[in-house]
């Protein structure tokens, strides 16, 4: 595939030096928003491609290979959440910022379940965006890495399959994408609040035991045909996934 087409911007937002950082596609039907968008964006570096239709933004999504993208809800042609899970059904896994003017908690469940990786409702400072897309580019993931391993766990990312020692353990979507951050890291203590904000996407930390519960259910199902427990409480501190010896 060929790199993001850098020339076709938001008229009038170019600057006078030519980004050479990270590529961004911008899904954005306002042009007022995405000139503001793609300005503050090339000011820190981003390379900007804008397009301005659902069915556009695909095309252009599916033919080249951008680092993170942001994807504004409602489009002409084609919604948002459709344009967000057409890609990841084609196995585009570049991060996806969804932008919305709809602010309920349904919605923004709805955004992440269609594949979107974080949230921001409209109106929102340009500075936050820009915190966001930084935030999505510093996580650990690989558009071209379709199969993870630690140490007895294999994880297909395709297949949405998890086995341990060749047996399969059966995950809810939940289980599976904490599971994936705990095997993205493995030997690392995790906090609660390190999982709330990268697996629920928590902007805020609230008082619960979510964490927990969930930690629970995929443990026994981890451990269910024996062998040493793999994820481990570490007190005062959160969770690890042990694979070493």
């Amino acid at each position: 595939m060929t790199g993001p087409d850098t020339s076709d911007r938001v008229e009038n937002a170019a600057s006078p030096v030519i980004p050479t950082g990270p590529s961004v596609l911008l899904v954005e039907d306002d042009v007022k928003i995405a000139q503001e968008v793609a300005e503050e964006l090339e000011s820190r570096n981003f390379r900007v491609r804008h397009e301005s239709s659902g069915s556009a933004g695909l095309e252009v999504g599916l033919t080249h290979d951008f680092d993170v993208m942001v994807v504004d809800r409602m489009l002409p042609e084609l919604d948002g959440l459709s344009l967000i899970e057409t890609l990841r059904e084609r196995q585009v896994r570049a991060p996806v910022l969804v932008l919305s003017a709809l602010s309920a908690v349904d919605d923004r469940v709805s955004g992440l379940k269609a594949g979107g990786d974080d949230y921001l409702t409209k109106p929102f400072a340009m500075e936050e965006l820009a915190a966001r897309l930084e935030a999505l580019l510093r996580r650990p993931t690989n558009s071209r890495e379709t199969m993870l391993r630690a140490g007895p766990l294999t994880m297909d990312l395709i297949e949405r399959t998890v086995t341990r020692n060749g047996e399969r353990i059966d995950l809810l979507p939940r289980e599976f994408r904490l599971l994936e951050y705990l095997m993205r890291r493995p030997d690392q203590v995790l906090t609660r609040n390190m999982l709330l904000e990268d697996v629920w996407n928590y902007r805020f930390i609230p008082q619960t035991n979510l964490v927990d519960v969930h930690i629970g259910k995929l443990r026994r199902k981890v451990d269910e045909n024996g062998g040493p427990s793999l994820i481990q409480s570490i007190r005062g501190a959160g969770f690890m996934l042990r694979v070493s010896k």
